[in-house]
């Protein structure tokens, strides 16, 4: 909806950033949209501040107090900064900064070490951009207290963001998160944030822990020896025009692969992302060029990553030949069997073990840990909490594997964050092996759907954008709550877990349990059929997301069709129930 006139206090921040000391190409940009009558944009621009969400500060590039620019993240780094200190006062603190290729991340970066080396806090500094994971990697390798990553992620080319993370290289959590947010809300104007360089305080760093890192990841190949025999492997790879041009080619060498094939117009790194409409590895079509790469050279596989090369996509041939996408549920039950089964083989298995992944990641997973004997632990949404438990227990126990359906998961504890360099290796070594065993990854995910239970999992993201949009969203989550749906797809509600509230309250006998996990703006509602439907707002995108899971026996590999279909039906019967 279009406003027609600025209310007073969105008048008044744009009025602060006009008068104060912001450079002349911000007030030039404010002052073209107050001529063009564009009250909408300067309305979105200028309606609240940025905030951290699940994955950090992310917004649309551009001035104003909700959008991503020089002083928006000036003043993120000045809170940070003011918080470290405060927490570390008797330490030289350190931090290591990265960025991706998205438009502007050099830039960014750069604004970041200046203010953290003014501040006295010692920057190493990447050469160039490199992957999210490595950033969480290297922030344990050097003995760091903090580190930013300059990325949006999987976000529209327009958008950009500041990931902060902690000593232990996972993204910031509670309370270190909101601590920094009341820092930065202590900063009233952006005289008080220091833009001055300190090159003294400023180191690069580059190929040396680019090697470190790679090292690391290969002591988690289980499978050499197949490998060996199927080194020739046809590996379709395409970074969409991101960071994982920088290290995935040099990881799947390292584990022995000797025929990767990239997509080579999108081996280009570029933030505007030419030939894709979005780029992000769970859309189909950000993979369609990787797609017609494999079928022309008949390749084995496909694995494509996002901008920050934390998340990674896969396809594989069915048994008609042909190639079919596969989405995160998928990609990590299998990847979770097979790294299970083969610490189980190897005798590794002692109890000790667990996995992490979502509450909104499928429950597939925990069937299969627990056919192991492996603790499989859910988190909120959103990889720092399934870092924040890996810390937790760091000593205690052996984090094997983990991840969420959002294309994100680890293998090893290295980093602290989801990480597609070794999720690259680690599925082709799994594709190796079963290709040794004169098996498929396709026939390998039938035999589990016959194992397990065949699960099936649909996501609807709805996007409403702006002040509207986030007022739209709120209402309907108020609506789930106060008026629960007592049927969906035909099967009764029986419980309804609200992690705002942390209260799980069975419908039918009205009893209550606390749930143990911090409190998060979700909803779940189990039916009596075992299938599990999640409502939950983005913490980075103008989006509510609906998560849906359903599942049946197949008896058959010959019925894999036919339940799959009875399972579709299921979850559209039950998203219509919702409304959705």
């Amino acid at each position: 909806m279009q406003h027609n006139s600025l209310d007073q206090i969105i008048q008044s921040r744009i009025d602060s950033w006009l008068n104060g000391h912001y450079d002349e190409a911000t007030k030039a940009e404010i002052n073209q949209l107050l001529a063009d009558h564009n009250y909408t944009e300067l309305t979105d621009a200028f309606y609240r501040d940025l905030e951290f969400g699940t994955g950090g500060l992310r917004g649309i590039m551009g001035a104003g107090t909700n959008r991503v620019n020089k002083y928006t993240l000036g003043a993120a780094t000045q809170g940070l900064s003011n918080y470290l200190l405060k927490l570390y006062p008797d330490t030289q603190v350190k931090v290591v900064i990265a960025y991706d290729n998205r438009n502007n991340s050099s830039l960014f970066a750069g604004i970041v070490a200046d203010v953290f080396s003014a501040n006295g806090i010692f920057v190493y500094f990447f050469e160039k951009l490199r992957p999210t994971p490595e950033l969480s990697y290297a922030i344990r390798k050097l003995g760091c207290q903090s580190g930013v990553m300059l990325t949006a992620s999987h976000n529209p080319k327009e958008y950009n963001g500041y990931k902060a993370y902690g000593a232990d290289g996972g993204q910031l959590v509670s309370p270190h998160d909101e601590a920094v947010m009341r820092e930065v809300s202590k900063i009233s104007s952006i005289d008080q944030i220091k833009f001055d360089r300190s090159h003294k305080n400023i180191q690069t760093i580059g190929k040396n822990i680019d090697q470190q890192y790679l090292n690391e990841i290969l002591k988690w190949s289980i499978s050499k020896e197949a490998i060996r025999r199927q080194k020739n492997l046809k590996i379709v790879f395409s970074p969409i025009h991101g960071t994982g041009g920088e290290l995935i080619p040099d990881a799947l060498a390292l584990f022995g692969f000797e025929n990767v094939i990239p997509v080579k117009e999108q081996m280009i790194v570029d933030g505007n992302f030419p030939t894709v409409i979005y780029p992000n590895p769970e859309e189909a079509e950000a993979l369609s060029m990787a797609m017609a790469k494999a079928k022309e050279t008949d390749a084995d596989l496909v694995l494509a990553t996002d901008p920050d090369a934390d998340r990674v996509g896969m396809a594989i041939k069915n048994d008609h030949n042909e190639f079919i996408l596969l989405n995160g549920n998928q990609a990590l039950s299998l990847l979770v069997r097979y790294v299970l089964e083969a610490w189980a083989r190897g005798g590794k298995l002692d109890g000790s073990q667990y996995v992490v992944k979502t509450i909104v990641t499928s429950y597939l997973i925990d069937k299969i840990a627990a056919s192991k004997g492996v603790e499989c632990f859910n988190s909120l949404t959103g990889f720092k909490y399934i870092g924040e438990i890996m810390t937790r227990l760091e000593g205690q126990k052996t984090f094997v594997v983990g991840g969420e359906e959002s294309y994100g998961y680890l293998v090893g504890d290295h980093a602290r964050d989801k990480d597609a360099v070794v999720a690259c290796a680690m599925f082709a070594e799994m594709a190796a092996y079963y290709k040794d065993k004169g098996s498929s990854l396709y026939e390998v995910m039938l035999d589990m759907y016959m194992e397990y239970g065949f699960y099936k999992e649909k996501l609807i993201s709805i996007t409403k954008k702006g002040k509207s949009g986030a007022e739209e969203i709120k209402a309907m989550m108020e609506k789930y709550r106060n008026e629960t749906p007592l049927k969906l797809g035909g099967n009764s509600v029986v419980t309804l877990k609200d992690y705002k509230t942390g209260i799980s309250r069975n419908i039918q006998t009205n009893e209550t349990e606390k749930i143990d996990l911090p409190s998060s703006n979700v909803l779940q509602f189990f039916t009596a059929d075992g299938s599990i439907i999640s409502a939950r707002p983005s913490g980075t995108e103008p989006k509510i997301k609906f998560y849906c899971s359903v599942n049946a026996p197949l008896n058959r590999k010959s019925d894999f069709k036919e339940v799959a279909l009875c399972l579709d039906e299921k979850l559209n019967d039950i998203l219509r129930d919702l409304g959705v």
